[in-house]
């Protein structure tokens, strides 16, 4: 079963017109009569009091419950936690690509909306569309070319069907560009792990290390920061007031000290303390890329010489929301340094969630997390199966 199949399973997805409508008639049957609506109150009610009850052990379970092992207690709050945090995810994704979602539907349903016949001129609006939702040329180009011979063979002539030939090939061509993608983050065996952030400047990437000190502090691991951005004015504030609200430590020379130093020293002291996560954010001066892949090249050195198979990670921080340019600025810096992964920033804050398809078609880069809102936690390691369910949700339209 291909991934658009689990996808119409997992949802029977209504079209957004029948969801307005089914809302609606929920909507004027709720105002109908105040009866029915405190009706509708007390059986919940009784319900809950119901559910409460049966959740209360019986004499005899309670027993039963001191005398099970620790064990086994911990084994039950683990499988009860799991059960938490995956329907958390979800509900994190569906929430953070909302706007994607919507930007993305409504552009599929102008499209449809003066749909008469599957013609060139329709495959012209539909390579348009697609540019404009940010899923990047060569993907639309793609997809339509795909099209023309996957309309034709079903004999698609009703929207639904056409809607969902667009939507299937574009989750197969995602499933398909991903085949052997690791989007897991790598540690060390032994030793401190590095992980290594570049990207220009405006785009989340002192945030991201922040949040993602935060992640590895909560989690028990001692976590060093070195400030290597030490030319744009206020960056090594910025990542030292990072470090005191985390609770973490900070390496950091004055401004405009050489980042290799910085480094340097961070690498030292980490191996030195024994932390178990070293986080280096470094400068993003794009515009001048010899001199920015030098400074690269010498801080991988400087890593590379006291661990020698660090930096386990160079992660590429770009901002969501600038869509095509965060494309054109991932080839840029794929030409300067070897980028190991993406993470995608401010993803919540933006209609533009197709980006990711562009990144794994075009550049064949993993997505290693990605922001999907602004709290601490909001920071998500990339879960490629939620991202698709979050994006197409609602586009599918249901069997009949």
């Amino acid at each position: 079963m291909g991934f658009f199949d689990k996808l119409k399973k997992a949802f029977s997805f209504e079209p957004e017109k029948e969801e307005n409508e089914a809302e609606k008639v929920a909507d004027k049957a709720e105002t109908e009569t105040s009866g029915a609506n405190v009706a509708d109150s007390a059986e919940e009610t009784s319900k809950s009091e119901l559910i409460e009850k049966k959740a209360q052990p019986e004499p005899d379970q309670a027993g039963e419950e001191t005398h099970k092992t620790d064990g086994e207690n911990d084994s039950e709050q683990s499988a009860s936690k799991d059960v938490l945090e995956e329907k958390t995810e979800e509900e994190r994704y569906d929430k953070g690509l909302a706007k994607s979602r919507k930007g993305f539907g409504a552009k599929i349903n102008a499209l449809l909306a003066n749909f008469r016949h599957v013609d060139e001129d329709f495959f012209d609006d539909l390579e348009e569309t697609l540019i404009e939702a940010d899923v990047g040329y060569e993907t639309a180009m793609n997809i339509s070319d795909e099209l023309r011979d996957e309309v034709k063979l079903r004999n698609a002539k009703k929207k639904s069907d056409v809607s969902d030939a667009i939507i299937e090939r574009l989750v197969n061509l995602y499933e398909e560009s991903g085949k052997g993608e690791d989007n897991a983050l790598h540690f060390a065996k032994q030793g401190p792990t590095v992980f290594l952030f570049v990207g220009v400047n405006g785009v989340g990437k002192t945030t991201t290390i922040g949040k993602l000190a935060h992640r590895y502090k909560e989690e028990g691991k001692k976590v060093l920061l070195a400030a290597g951005d030490t030319f744009r004015a206020g960056a090594i504030e910025q990542l030292a007031e990072w470090g005191r609200r985390v609770g973490v430590d900070v390496v950091k020379k004055p401004e405009q000290s050489d980042p290799a130093a910085v480094v340097y020293d961070a690498v030292v002291k980490a191996k030195q303390e024994n932390y178990d996560i070293l986080l280096v954010d470094t400068a993003g001066r794009l515009q001048n890329k010899v001199n920015l892949m030098k400074e690269l090249d010498k801080i991988k050195r400087v890593i590379t010489r006291e661990i020698p198979d660090a930096p386990h990670e160079v992660l590429l921080a770009l901002d969501a929301t600038t869509g095509q340019n965060a494309l054109t600025q991932a080839k840029q810096f794929k030409e300067v340094t070897d980028v190991t992964g993406i993470v995608l920033t401010k993803l919540d804050g933006t209609a533009r969630g197709g980006i990711v398809l562009a990144i794994r078609n075009e550049l064949k880069l993993p997505v290693k997390l990605v922001g999907l809102g602004e709290q601490m936690d909001d920071l998500r390691d990339f879960d490629p199966q939620e991202f698709v369910i979050g994006l197409f949700k609602g586009l599918v339209a249901k069997d009949r």
